[in-house]
């Protein structure tokens, strides 16, 4: 079931948007346009390839947005997940809007900064990824918590040391809601953050029973940092998470919890994560299996594209990737070389440089871009190589497939949404 939250209406934090001035701040789009609203632009719904935008320009696929959209709420419907994406693969309102009205919980957040933003645009549900011990951050937590009874926030804990500064900042800040926490199992020895054992995990759960101001109501953890994930490796340490979740029930550790969280889920294991919550066995209580895969949205055309679970598991569904960011050659100073003017401050590279795609000729004809190979990226260019006999000459736009959408996003504070055909129907705010 969808979360409460506002509508995208024009006085809505989201649809007050549309309203902001286009202008320099905004790579890519048309200096033309300087002066109108975001929301008057779109309405334009102007050419990609004609309409005044400049290159490098950073486009989504209005398409492959919906399809993907559509196909994780089918698949957490299907196997009865509630789902929370992360959002830090995107940090754009207008698409935590979209995943709502497809059936999200609620969105994940990855730090306090991320959570602040999310309520300033309305978000009723979120989950914390993380261990928040700023007592700053806490301070104005608890008061969003007191201020608004219907707010619904979540975030991990791992040690006792954190649930004592947790405390002591919430008791500073005069809380009168306790906060929910989850306790996080860490997923192995040289895994990113969590309680390492059952047993750690269990003096994790003894200190927030100490408190007053946390109150725990489940357990969470991240499987995608398995060491040397497969799918085995991977359901074990789910069905590790599970039982500490029977165990931590069976011992009255949620008794004051409306509903018990159990909550897994990046973008290469959600299949696992679906199939072993699936084994869950009744609790005392109504038990949230929360899903928080959130790099589905985008996608890419690196290494999610080769990693998501389904193409594991093809009959039930499939993600397409939504980015595309258009370059344009501008020197071909050796036959077999050539540069575009788009860089490391454009693309994604963290994990695979950008892929050649599409060259798109001054006369509007395109064709596969057969023969280039990206080799790196410098500040404000991409180095091509051009094999023997292909096609390339300056002036010419290449469209390049991006790896890892959460550094897609991040360099991309507007970004047009484009049909196949080229035509802009909207555009993406982001904040990072």
């Amino acid at each position: 079931m969808a979360a409460d939250h506002a509508a995208d209406t024009p006085d809505s934090a989201v649809g007050r948007l549309a309203r902001e001035r286009v202008d320099h701040r905004f790579k890519g789009l048309p200096p033309g346009a300087e002066g109108r609203t975001v929301g008057e632009l779109a309405a334009e719904r102007r050419s990609l390839f004609t309409g005044g935008f400049t290159t490098p320009v950073l486009v989504l696929s209005a398409e492959a947005l919906e399809h993907n959209l559509a196909a994780m709420e089918r698949y957490s419907a299907a196997h009865k997940l509630a789902f929370a994406p992360h959002g830090k693969t995107s940090l754009a309102p207008q698409l935590f809007e979209r995943q709502l009205a497809h059936g999200a919980w609620g969105i994940t957040a990855a730090v306090p900064t991320h959570v602040r933003m999310y309520r300033a645009f309305g978000i009723q549900r979120i989950f914390l990824a993380n261990e928040i011990v700023d007592a700053a951050a806490l301070g104005w937590l608890a008061q969003e918590l007191d201020a608004d009874p219907d707010f619904r926030f979540i975030a991990y804990v791992d040690s006792p040391r954190g649930v004592q500064l947790m405390d002591a900042a919430l008791r500073e800040a005069g809380a009168r809601r306790p906060l929910d926490v989850v306790v996080e199992l860490g997923a192995g020895p040289g895994a990113r953050t969590g309680a390492r054992t059952e047993a750690d995990c269990t003096a994790v759960a003894d200190a927030v029973a100490a408190t007053d101001t946390l109150r725990l109501v489940g357990v969470a953890g991240y499987e995608g940092e398995v060491p040397k994930p497969d799918g085995e490796r991977v359901r074990a340490w789910l069905r590790r998470l599970t039982a500490l979740a029977v165990a931590f029930d069976g011992e009255g550790r949620f008794a004051d919890a409306d509903e018990i969280v159990v909550s897994a889920g990046g973008s290469a294991w959600f299949d696992a994560v679906a199939d072993v919550f699936a084994e869950l066995p009744d609790l005392s209580g109504p038990v949230l299996k929360l899903l928080r895969s959130g790099a589905y949205v985008s996608h890419d055309d690196g290494h999610y594209r080769h990693i998501t679970p389904f193409n594991r598991i093809p009959d039930e569904g499939a993600l397409h990737p939504a980015f595309r960011l258009w370059a344009q050659v501008v020197s071909r100073p050796e036959p077999g070389q050539a540069f575009l003017n788009a860089g490391k401050r454009d693309a994604a590279y963290d994990l695979d440089l950008p892929q050649p795609q599409v060259i798109r000729s001054a006369d509007g004809t395109e064709r596969p871009a057969t023969g280039l190979t990206v080799t790196g990226l410098s500040d404000q260019h991409t180095w091509l190589t051009v094999e023997e006999g292909a096609s390339l000459e300056v002036g010419d736009w290449v469209g390049l497939g991006l790896s890892h959408p959460c550094t897609s996003f991040d360099k991309w504070q507007l970004i047009p949404v484009a049909e196949a055909d080229g035509t802009v129907t909207d555009y993406i705010r982001t904040f990072f």
